[in-house]
């Protein structure tokens, strides 16, 4: 609780509820923007030229021929007609507005709000701003690493980028949920480093899956639960995965990815288990929401990897990630409102 003000606490819910939606759809726009392989359209940062977009000929022609310059279309599209160039350029466009648009929607309020509350309570919020403006750097970052001597950008900073966003995510729903949830629920409760550790978990997939993402390792072994024939990739060893390059190998990170779901899988029905076995009642709405996003997240992963990373399955496949974010936040929030 921020303050024992009624207006301004709805105030705060109506703002962080709002940046929370954006913020989610600024992660289905990313993901969109990756899966359409558009990241790489806009070859410059213009922190405010860039606001606006070509609104003539002759600007097209100055983003086409900038883009024409690095090796994804010197190696990879150098058939693109500007028409098809202005598809791959709204999507990065319309990425980069949105992070745009999420600074201000966050920054105006936050000064109105420091105002009102004691700026004491709100540095949380400010640590938020802060990440958001350097989520914006590391967007550039990672973009750059595509402009020269590769035709996509790293997926290591893709990682980064994509974590970034989540955490961010993940920090407005915690503040929310701190506004709207204030009531002690019970004195049973599970230990809250499990759900934490459950939390790493998920964000170490997520992690593993942008390097899947980043590397169009999705696109191969096409086959669930064996990949292939076989439960381990055929064109690997076991002794490979101890090997710091796994991270970089496909066919590796697409196994990492498969059994971190598993892993991920078990260790839910310990916490399920745990939970019903000692009656926590209170808990048991958040213990099933989770289950449901997981089940939801394992079966929407099993048909990208079946369809061959499909743009419309592995884009529902990152919106349902966002909902097990949330859910996941919700259940560690409930286990530190306890006696």
């Amino acid at each position: 609780m921020y303050t024992v003000n009624t207006k301004i606490n709805n105030q705060l819910l109506l703002w962080l509820i709002f940046m929370f939606w954006i913020i989610s759809i600024m992660i289905v726009v990313g993901g969109l923007t990756r899966l359409t392989d558009s990241g790489l359209s806009i070859t410059e940062w213009q922190l405010f030229s860039g606001f606006f977009p070509p609104i003539n000929k002759s600007d097209w022609l100055i983003y086409f021929n900038l883009y024409k310059e690095i090796p994804e279309f010197k190696l990879q599209n150098y058939n693109m007609t500007i028409q098809e160039f202005k598809v791959i350029f709204w999507w990065e466009w319309a990425h980069r507005f949105l992070g745009r648009i999420i600074g201000i929607c966050f920054f105006v309020p936050l000064i109105y709000f420091s105002f009102k509350i004691d700026v004491k309570k709100l540095l949380n919020l400010y640590l938020i701003f802060f990440l958001i403006c350097f989520q914006g750097f590391i967007g550039w970052y990672m973009v750059s690493s595509g402009l020269v001597n590769r035709i996509d950008v790293s997926h290591f900073r893709l990682s980064i980028h994509l974590l970034i966003a989540f955490l961010i995510l993940s920090l407005i729903f915690w503040n929310y949920l701190k506004i709207k949830i204030t009531t002690v629920i019970s004195k049973k409760k599970i230990n809250p480093l499990i759900p934490f550790f459950f939390l790493i978990l998920i964000f170490l997939q997520i992690s593993i899956g942008a390097f899947v993402s980043g590397m169009d390792a999705g696109k191969i072994y096409n086959s669930w639960p064996l990949m292939g024939n076989t439960y381990f990739p055929d064109d690997n060893i076991p002794l490979n995965l101890f090997k710091i390059s796994a991270f970089s190998d496909p066919s590796l990170d697409q196994f990492i990815h498969r059994n971190l779901a598993y892993l991920i899988g078990i260790f839910y029905i310990f916490m399920f288990y745990k939970i019903y076995r000692n009656k926590m009642f209170e808990l048991y709405k958040s213990i099933n929401i989770l289950g449901f996003f997981i089940i939801l997240q394992i079966i929407l992963g099993i048909l990208t990897i079946i369809f061959g990373a499909k743009i419309f399955i592995a884009s529902m496949h990152q919106i349902s990630s966002i909902f097990l974010v949330c859910s996941c936040i919700y259940f560690f929030y409930l286990n530190t409102k306890f006696n």
